[in-house]
């Protein structure tokens, strides 16, 4: 293989980058491409092997390549390829850079890691474990070596190369034959050592087999012989980690010796219920780390538009800023990700040993429009446990919105806020916060009016309770504008916006963070209503004073010059939004790092900018990148790399290069269609550049099936007479033109044109 250099014609190998019992993997290039990735080649077999053992191990291997390439998760590692190449069979990979645990432990000279990173990288696989498990695949060699940690903190699940299907009776001892288990011995489960059936749960004690090592520095069971190890696994209680790291909090210790029971029935159902354990353990009082990292900011500004100018909603405006938290640091691959702060009740400081984060004395307003102390006293005092319970609950929620869950965090949450409100009355702060909550999640999942209903009872309530002006009150009415920003109610929410900046510059000042973040939302808003001169002059005010009082290259100040940078775009000042977004997305790099979502988008921006100006090969260079980093940081299915590909076709087909434009484009579409479904506006926008594509190269008559059907899915989608939908009506137009069919062609062109004159009366 190291002589050919290059396999299939496409992947050039260059560097060695381990080897083990299976092959070889290699660092390589996609010439197709031009991204970095990784190639795992199986070793060669002698001539005189066993032709039945050949087949057996050629079919293990082809079986891994099917099923970890169905796999799209963030904590497992993409698979790109696979096939044969010269008889020497072959799988790509996503290049990870980082260590795996192996080499952690070995960089920490085998000394227990700190405890916040090793709940940071239980959340992590538990998360990968539960969808994979969900996938019907059991992975059975989970261990040190087969986890990485990336340089940016994240994790991913390495090497499904002896995973089956769960439902695959028999394939295991198809490919085995001898009887012999699979596995690695300090890792195995007693289950898998007797050589009987495994599931998901079999994975979990490996996986706890991980994290005593993690925890103490070694294996549970530590032995020099093979078979005794295998017999302390199968026979031996485990010594409890706190008597090697007395320090070990007492949650962590309990949550490891419930993975190493040696019943499957005694550990975890599932590995979201080890989630949801170590979600709850984290964010209770039981754990106090001696590291405490600030909490992390959400993002304002909107996600990056696509490039038909739309722009996708954005994540709710940042909660208030709080007392420093006590809970635990997130994992860092959270870190950027659009989700909510957990939402205090009142600027009220709990002592940092309360068994409720949100829960305490409440005191309601003497002057509140709607009595509450009378209904206060006819209520039964809960007990504390029931508090802590529910405030345990409220933040496992939180904790689910953190791993994207938002439809489980919603459940939560609602079941939350129906028990609060039996035991602590409908307008006690920790009701409010969970209905805060309740309102976050459906803004997230889409049901933007549903979300307003909430955040509306939610700003009433704490008007009556804490005053119109309190910044709790003033969050939840931030987030009623918000939403009517997404239901399109654009005057309204900037009558809202408008109303809490006053409120907020009168009790804060015109340069607190709050009320900058709301002028920033107004500044959005403003763009959003076409007022694009006032919206790039408010935005360049709030970038100026942000600088001012958070630095230049704070994450807030740059949310806000990026959103300078797409003003300036809109007004056609392409020029100056490229050098403000090429600003951006160096500064984003060097603060945050340069895969982080944020920076990843900039530098998005930045190739429209070029395209804009008329730069494509500059522009087709920059997506090439894009789509490499985009596919190794999210996976080649995400949105954002999708639209990265996107981008990448326009280019070639603004350089003339149709026929790879439109292949690009009839493969980006599929996906989409696959993924977002096919009336998705990403999708359309799809289909479109398809039709495009085919135009080009003449084929008028396939064009004109792409067109009507973009057209027709518009139309039922928004209607006959919004601009989208016009616009796909006069495409349609257009091609009927091209094909000679001009009495066609001038009958649309007319209907286009009254459609539009009857919209433009009617606003």
């Amino acid at each position: 293989m190291a002589d050919t250099r290059l396999i299939q014609g496409r992947y050039r190998l260059l560097d060695l980058i381990g080897r083990g019992g299976m092959g070889e993997v290699w660092r390589a290039r996609d010439e197709s491409l031009g991204r970095r990735v990784a190639v795992k080649c199986l070793k060669p077999l002698s001539p005189g092997q066993d032709q039945s053992f050949t087949r057996v191990l050629r079919e293990r291997f082809r079986r891994e390549a099917r099923v970890a390439a169905a796999l799209q998760h963030r904590g497992v590692t993409v698979v790109h390829d696979f096939g044969e190449h010269d008889g020497v069979l072959y799988l790509v990979m996503e290049l990870l850079e980082g260590r795996n645990l192996s080499q952690v432990l070995e960089d920490n000279k085998h000394h227990p890691l700190p405890v916040p990173d090793i709940l940071d990288i239980a959340e992590q696989v538990a998360a990968a474990l539960a969808y994979t498990h969900e996938q019907g695949i059991v992975h059975r060699d989970l261990k040190p070596a087969n986890i990485m940690r990336l340089t940016d903190g994240s994790v991913k699940i390495c090497d499904f190369g002896i995973a089956r299907l769960g439902h695959d009776i028999g394939f295991t001892s198809r490919l085995t034959g001898t009887g012999i288990a699979m596995g690695t011995p300090h890792y195995m489960s007693p289950e898998q050592i007797g050589g009987e059936g495994v599931d998901q749960r079999s994975d979990l004690y490996s996986f706890g087999c991980v994290l005593y090592e993690l925890a103490t520095g070694a294996p549970p069971f530590d032995l020099d012989d093979a078979w005794a190890v295998l017999v302390g696994h199968r026979d031996t209680p485990p010594e409890p980690p706190r008597r090697h790291r007395a320090e070990l909090p007492e949650f962590v210790e309990d949550l490891i010796l419930g993975l190493l029971a040696k019943e499957p029935d005694e550990r975890p159902n599932d590995a979201r219920e080890l989630a949801r354990t170590i979600a709850a353990g984290r964010s209770g009082s039981a754990y106090v780390p001696t590291v405490v990292s600030p909490p992390v900011p959400g993002r304002e500004e909107p996600s990056p538009r696509p490039s038909t100018g739309e722009a996708p909603l954005r994540p709710p405006a940042e909660r208030p800023q709080q007392p420093p938290s006590r809970e635990p640091r997130l994992p860092s691959w959270t870190r950027g990700m659009t989700t909510g702060h957990k939402a205090s009740a009142s600027l009220r400081t709990t002592p940092p040993d309360a068994a409720a984060g949100l829960t305490g004395e409440w005191i309601p307003r003497a002057d509140a429009r709607r009595p509450a102390a009378p209904v206060q006293a006819e209520r039964p005092t809960p007990s504390p446990e029931a508090l802590a319970a529910l405030a345990s609950r409220h933040n496992a929620g939180l904790s689910l919105g953190r791993l994207g869950r938002w439809d489980e965090a919603g459940e939560v949450h609602r079941a939350v806020a129906v028990e609060r409100e039996h035991l602590l009355g409908p307008d006690h702060p920790d009701t409010l916060a969970s209905l805060y909550e309740v309102g976050f999640t459906l803004s997230r999942t889409g049901r933007a009016a549903d979300a307003l209903a909430q955040y509306e009872r939610v700003a009433q309530g704490r008007a009556r309770t804490m005053g119109e002006g309190h910044p709790d009150t003033l969050a939840a009415r931030q987030e009623t504008a918000y939403v009517l920003g997404q239901l399109g109610r654009h005057f309204e929410a900037h009558q809202v916006y408008s109303a809490v900046l006053a409120q907020r510059e009168r009790s804060m000042g015109p340069d607190h963070p709050d009320t900058l973040r709301c002028r920033h939302n107004l500044a959005f808003n403003l763009g959003r209503l076409g007022r694009l001169e006032d919206s790039y002059r408010m935005a360049h005010q709030v970038a100026a004073a942000r600088a001012r009082v958070l630095g230049a290259n704070h994450p807030d100040t740059l949310v806000t010059r990026y959103e300078v940078a797409y003003a300036l775009g809109q007004l056609g000042r392409w020029t100056e939004a490229l050098q403000t977004y090429r600003e951006v997305a160096d500064a984003r790099a060097q603060a945050i790092g340069p895969d982080h979502p944020d920076t990843l988008a900039a530098r998005y921006e930045v190739g429209i900018s070029l395209g804009r100006l008329g730069r494509s090969a500059e522009a087709l260079t920059l997506y090439r990148d894009l789509v490499d980093d985009r596919t190794r940081v999210h996976g080649p299915a995400h949105p954002e790399t999708l639209r990265a590909r996107h981008g990448l076709g326009v280019n070639l087909g603004r350089l003339g290069r149709w026929e790879e434009a439109l292949a690009e484009a009839r493969d980006v579409c599929a996906i989409r269609e696959r993924v977002l479904g096919p009336d998705h506006p990403d999708t359309l926008v799809s289909h479109r550049e398809v039709a495009v594509g085919l135009g080009w190269l003449g084929r008028w008559a396939d064009a004109l099936t792409e067109y009507r059907r973009v057209a027709a899915a518009r139309e039922r989608v928004l209607g006959a007479d919004p601009p989208d939908a016009l616009a796909s009506r006069n495409d349609e137009a257009h091609c009927l033109e091209q094909l000679g069919r001009s009495t066609e062609a001038v009958e649309l062109y007319r209907r286009v044109a009254a459609l539009r004159q009857r919209a433009g009366g009617q606003g």
